[in-house]
């Protein structure tokens, strides 16, 4: 029997919601990890196919889908492995979603991967009449709690953690004293990267003054909203914030745009938005948030090809370099790089507890 980790570590059709939100894997309680203990081993038939089901917004997002397909594109290189991909549309109904998991696993596709937390509740209405497809959800909850369906791994993050890096880079490398975090949407799981960024930024500098604005209280729409992005940030500029950090999926370019304009500095997300910043951007973006969903997503793949599917909860952290921070760019001043290496260290060795709520 294979027990069940908890809180450690061209289909053109499919996903949801950039950077993340809803309810993280581990609000679940303690009678759904008992229950799903008693799972027996997930067993494919035949080689390893991978389904990618992306967030809206798909591939091209320089964020949190990016991330998911460099994760299965390191892993169908190191194991030759067949995939698909499928892409969501905005607001899309629950039926659809599981009409395109049906068809990945219809046609074959026997580890299937949804990018976004939007795909709990079609993941575990599908898997069960699939037994034999390893299936796992990005950012996924159980929405029942207490009919866990054994071939399903919940994969989550220490979202707070590297938040709180970058929110002690926010306040370290400030000059005016306040910083500001931009969310996509106001939910709980959003919440954890402003809370991690608050919870950093003052213990860096007690002093520090954090201002927050979220793009949309409820519609996920925030995280497709890059003019949406620019305007909150810009009322943070205005209001004394010189860095900004932004949790809201494909709004941060808008975020990044108003840098720019106020020759201010900006904090991205998920992946290292530096990286895939134009010019003009890149010397505005101090640091990134690493949520590693290709560590997540290669390391599931991975589990199905050594015939041990990971199952149940697992929690990324900075433990295992599921979250961190990027240092692109050389904006970071080697004292900012040092400090953060102690705050990093004093998380993992658990001398640091970084809330995850405001």
């Amino acid at each position: 029997m294979r027990r069940l980790s908890t809180y450690g570590v061209a289909l053109a059709t499919c996903g949801l919601i950039l950077t993340a939100c809803g309810t993280a894997a581990d609000d679940n309680d303690s009678d759904t990890d008992a229950a799903a203990e008693e799972c027996e081993t997930v067993q494919i038939e035949g080689d390893p196919k991978v389904g990618l089901a992306y967030d809206v917004g798909g591939r091209g997002d320089q964020s949190f889908n990016d991330s998911a397909y460099a994760g299965l594109e390191k892993a169908t290189a190191e194991f030759g492995l067949e995939f698909a991909e499928g892409e969501a549309a905005q607001d899309e109904a629950e039926d659809v979603r599981e009409e395109r998991l049906r068809t990945f696993a219809d046609s074959g596709h026997n580890v299937i991967v949804g990018v976004g937390f939007a795909y709990s509740v079609a993941v575990d209405t599908v898997a069960p009449d699939y037994p034999n497809v390893a299936f796992s959800v990005i950012d996924g909850f159980d929405p029942t709690e207490d009919d866990v369906n054994c071939n399903v791994a919940y994969l989550g993050f220490a979202e707070q953690e590297g938040s709180y890096l970058v929110g002690a880079a926010a306040a370290l490398q400030s000059e005016t004293g306040t910083i500001g975090f931009v969310g996509g949407v106001n939910n709980s799981l959003i919440q954890k990267f402003e809370a991690g960024y608050a919870a950093g930024a003052k213990a860096a500098d007690p002093d520090v003054k954090v201002i927050t604005s979220y793009i949309e209280e409820k519609d996920t729409k925030g995280f497709q909203d890059p003019a949406g992005g620019q305007a909150a940030a810009e009322g943070l500029y205005s209001d004394g914030a010189d860095i900004v950090f932004h949790a809201a999926g494909a709004s941060g370019t808008g975020v990044f745009d108003a840098a720019v304009a106020a020759d201010k500095l900006a904090i991205g997300v998920d992946s290292d938005q530096y990286l895939t910043a134009g010019p003009e951007q890149q010397s505005h973006i101090i640091t990134s948030m690493l949520k590693r969903v290709d560590t997540a997503t290669y390391e599931f793949i991975k589990s199905v090809v050594d015939g041990e599917p990971d199952q149940g909860f697992t929690t990324f952290t900075l433990a295992d370099d599921g979250v961190g921070y990027s240092t692109s760019g050389n904006l970071l001043t080697p004292e900012t790089i040092a400090a953060l290496e102690e705050y990093k260290a004093d998380i993992i060795s658990g001398d640091v507890k970084v809330p995850t709520a405001p």
